[in-house]
C-alpha cells in the first residue's frame, strides 16, 4: 500500500489507523475552517494521519428540497483554501465523468458514493486521474461484489484504490453492518474504511429527511477496528443539529478527540 506513504507522507505509520473526516458537504468557510482547524490539531496530537472531507456538492438527497450545496466554484475553492492553509489531502465525492477531472485539480482521493459504484463509466473515469480512488460499497452489494468495482479502477493502471464498508440495506428505513466484510475486502490488497455515519442512516423517512443513530458512532467504529479496519470515515460538524445535510447522523465535533482516544486503544490492543 505504497500509496498510502505518498498521500499522507511523513504523517502516515501503519500502526495507526487513518482517518477521513470533516462535515458532509460545504455549507459555508466558517463551518469549513473550523472542523479542519480542530481535526489537524486533534489528528497530529494522536498521530492519526487525516484526510480531510467535504462534498462540493451532494447528488442523492432524499427529497428535491434538501440542500445540495453553495455552487460547485466557490465550494471547490474554500476546499482549494483549507488544502493550502492546512496542508493536508482532501476527500470529495463525484457524480459524473466530468466531475472526476474537474474535481482532480482541487482534491487528492476522488470518492465513489454507494449508490453509484457499480457505475462503469465513472470508475474509469476517476481511475484516469490517477489519483487515488475510494469506492464506497453499495447497500445492495456484497462485500465480495467489490472486487470487481476494484478491477475497473485497475483496469486503468491505476492500482490506488480504497474500498468502504458503509452498511447494507436491511428492510425499508434502516441498515445493517456485516463485519465479515472487512476481512472479505482486506484480502483484495487494498485498504479497507469503515463509514462509522452513513452506516448509521435510516433512509427514506416519511419526512423526505434522512434520519440516524449518532449514538451508535462509537460501537461501529470500535468494532471496524477490531475486525481489522485500515482506516475510519466518519462525518462530523460543530453543530449537527444546524447542519445543511446528514444532520441527524454526523459526530458533534466536540466529541471526536475522546472518540479517537478509546479507538487507539482498541487498535493497540488487536496488533
Amino acid at each position: 500500500m505504497d500509496f498510502l506513504k505518498e498521500l499522507f507522507k511523513e504523517n502516515y505509520s501503519e500502526s495507526n489507523f487513518f482517518l477521513l473526516a470533516g462535515p458532509c458537504v460545504i455549507e459555508s468557510k466558517a463551518v469549513l475552517h473550523e472542523t479542519a482547524s480542530e481535526l489537524v490539531s486533534i489528528c497530529q496530537e494522536l498521530k492519526i494521519p487525516l484526510v480531510f472531507k467535504s462534498s462540493y456538492t451532494k447528488a442523492n438527497r432524499s427529497s428535491v428540497h434538501s440542500f445540495t450545496g453553495i455552487g460547485t466554484e466557490k465550494a471547490l475553492s474554500l476546499l482549494a483554501d483549507i488544502k493550502a492553509e492546512f496542508n493536508i489531502p482532501l476527500v470529495t465525492d463525484i457524480h459524473t465523468e466530468e466531475d472526476a477531472m474537474m474535481a482532480a485539480e482541487f482534491v487528492d482521493v476522488l470518492q465513489i458514493p454507494a449508490f453509484l459504484c457499480r457505475q462503469t463509466s465513472l470508475l474509469v473515469a476517476a481511475a484516469k486521474t490517477q489519483k487515488v480512488v475510494n469506492i464506497k460499497k453499495g447497500q445492495f452489494l456484497s462485500p465480495d461484489g467489490m472486487q470487481f468495482a476494484m478491477q475497473k479502477v485497475q483496469s486503468q493502471n491505476n492500482e490506488k484504490v480504497m474500498l468502504t464498508e458503509r452498511g447494507t440495506t436491511f428492510g425499508y428505513q434502516d441498515l445493517i453492518v456485516d463485519y465479515r466484510g472487512i476481512p472479505i475486502m482486506k484480502a483484495f490488497g487494498k485498504p479497507v474504511i469503515m463509514d462509522c455515519t452513513h452506516a448509521l442512516q435510516q433512509p427514506n423517512q416519511s419526512s423526505g429527511v434522512t434520519g440516524g443513530k449518532p449514538e451508535l458512532i462509537e460501537t461501529i467504529a470500535k468494532c471496524a477496528i477490531a475486525a481489522g479496519a485500515d482506516g475510519l470515515f466518519i462525518e462530523t460538524h460543530p453543530d449537527p443539529k444546524n447542519a445543511l445535510s446528514d444532520g441527524a447522523n454526523m459526530l458533534p465535533l466536540k466529541d471526536l478527540k475522546s472518540l479517537l482516544q478509546k479507538l487507539i486503544r482498541v487498535r493497540n490492543a488487536v496488533i
